[in-house]
């Protein structure tokens, strides 16, 4: 079938953004008839382009508020009706039902109104029904209708039509009606989902649910150069204004998908802290946690960590990023993949230009820790779970053996507790003045996480304490960590031997604190 020409166009949009240049080129070029609704009908007129009301084609009025105006067989009938079966033009002619060719609609502005904290009955309202209908019923028919739903696309679609004498080709028309069903769905999946809450209250986990999620770029690959991938943007993320994923890049090249992978883990491990505080990040592992008094401190103190693995590795902040850490940055000539923090200051960004390879991403802000669902994927599925974070309070936790913390030695306890938390599990970290000095993790037993932790710290293990992210099943890994000189650890504790490890502090004189609560990370 040859491609129609576009001799009617609908047009009835929410974002009027270009939309009188678009109808006077449809009408002024191609001789096109604009028919259109309510506003956008006035905005149209106004501006001294002809248009035909919807109620003189449908020869029924508005009514009900604009509830209903193009719910009619005159409207539909004219965007379903095939073109090249004869059946259907003669039943559109019987009934007076003249063909459209284009519709162009963008839908209410529902999810605005919704975080705009708008009432029940005012969300309500802002139900697009109309708009969807008749951008459905030219994506079904896109053999013959082109829909346009942004206003992106509008000069797009005149150069288009200027190269095919009036026409839109087959190619553009089938792109435009997928891009409609996608929008479409996610515009349902944001009812369905407000719905949900106000009908089934702060419901965690739906029996069913629509997770609404938008690209922001294609990666050059996965994990590995063999894999392709690609980064999306959730769009009901409540917490997205602070969100790494919207994260502004102030210069480097484009972020890979282990950058990505790396950086959350920082960011997440950073935001556990109240004081200023740093973490660097190597292959999802906290290689230099630190909380001090200032940014600077805090960096150079993570650095000495671990200043092997940091370096190529990527950092996070939550405090902003002056000119004096890039300095510190500089002067340990650490190479660093990426920054996130929420903000540069300029001198920072001037600094780094030197370094263009250095990703630089801004927050504007620190969202606190926990608080959202957090999806992981498995063959076939999708796991869903509450976000982690250090909630539980010093209130609930209990110290079983005779030796009981200092007060220093508990406020080291909680910082040890809160970067453990990090670490891949079986978790072991060892800290000193605030700082990490050795983890061990992701290992299949939790005795050679504390070898490893232990190795890690050397001397500075003496006088240090530690965390550990779940209960030891045996005293051997609490040995490890009380023989190399840990004064106290923390822990769940619930263990069936807890006897055994609390036996063991008693005997080599440790504090042992037990929290109650585990902090796995797989």
């Amino acid at each position: 079938m040859k491609d129609p020409q576009v001799r009617r166009a609908l047009i009835s949009v929410t974002d009027k953004t270009g939309v009188v240049e678009f109808a006077r080129a449809l009408h002024d070029e191609f001789g096109a008839e604009i028919i259109s609704t309510g506003g956008t009908a006035k905005v149209i007129a106004e501006a001294g382009v002809p248009v035909t009301p919807i109620d003189e084609v449908t020869q029924f009025p508005e009514m009900m508020d604009g509830r209903v105006k193009t719910l009619h067989p005159r409207v539909h009938g004219g965007l379903l009706a095939r073109r090249d079966d004869p059946s259907h033009m003669v039943q559109a002619s019987e009934h007076g039902i003249e063909m459209i060719d284009m519709v162009v609609v963008n839908l209410y502005a529902f999810e605005k109104t919704v975080e705009s904290g708008a009432d029940f009955t005012t969300c309500i309202e802002n139900i697009d029904i109309g708009g969807p209908s008749m951008l459905r019923s030219a994506a079904k028919n896109f053999a013959s209708v082109a829909v346009v739903t942004q206003p992106g696309s509008y000069d797009a679609i005149l150069e288009e039509m200027r190269a095919h004498g009036g026409a839109t080709t087959y190619a553009t028309r089938e792109q435009l009606a997928l891009e409609v069903f996608r929008t479409t769905a996610a515009y349902d999946g944001a009812i369905a989902a407000w719905m949900g809450r106000q009908v089934q209250g702060a419901e965690d986990f739906p029996a069913r649910a629509t997770l609404r999620v938008t690209k922001k770029q294609d990666l050059r690959y996965g994990e590995n150069p063999h894999q392709k991938a690609a980064f999306f943007v959730r769009d009901d993320y409540a917490g997205a204004e602070h969100s790494l994923a919207r994260a502004t890049q102030h210069q480097g090249k484009e972020l890979s998908y282990n950058n990505y992978l790396d950086l959350d883990a920082a960011w997440c491990a950073v935001r556990e802290y109240g004081g200023p505080a740093c973490v660097i990040v190597k292959h999802l592992t906290p290689c230099g946690v630190c909380e001090d008094s200032d940014a600077t401190r805090a960096y150079k103190r993570a650095h000495e960590c671990d200043p092997v693995s940091a370096y190529g590795g990527v950092m996070a902040f939550n405090r902003p990023v002056t000119g004096e850490v890039v300095e510190a940055i500089f002067e340990n000539k650490q190479f660093v993949e990426a920054i996130v923090a929420p903000e540069f200051s300029g001198d920072a960004l001037a600094m780094y230009e030197a370094k263009p390879n250095a990703r630089l991403l801004s927050t504007g802000g620190v969202n606190p820790a926990g608080g959202e669902v957090e999806y992981r994927s498995v063959e076939g599925g999708l796991l869903a779970q509450d976000s982690d974070a250090v909630a539980e309070a010093m209130g609930g936790f209990t110290v079983p053996t005779k030796r009981k913390p200092t007060d220093a030695e508990m406020e080291e306890l909680m910082f040890a507790w809160k970067a453990c938390k990090s670490v891949k599990s079986n978790a072991i970290l060892i800290a000193k003045d605030h700082a990490s000095v050795g983890a061990g993790g992701g290992q299949p037993n939790r005795v050679n996480s504390a070898r490893i932790a232990v190795e890690q710290a050397g001397e500075k293990a003496q006088g240090a304490v530690a965390a550990s992210d779940a209960f030891f099943p045996f005293r051997d890994g609490f040995d490890v960590l009380a023989q190399a000189g840990v004064t106290a650890v923390i822990e769940p504790g619930g263990s069936i031997r807890d006897d055994e490890v609390i036996s063991a502090a008693d005997e080599q004189g440790v504090a042992l604190v037990f929290t109650g609560h585990r902090h796995f990370r797989h």
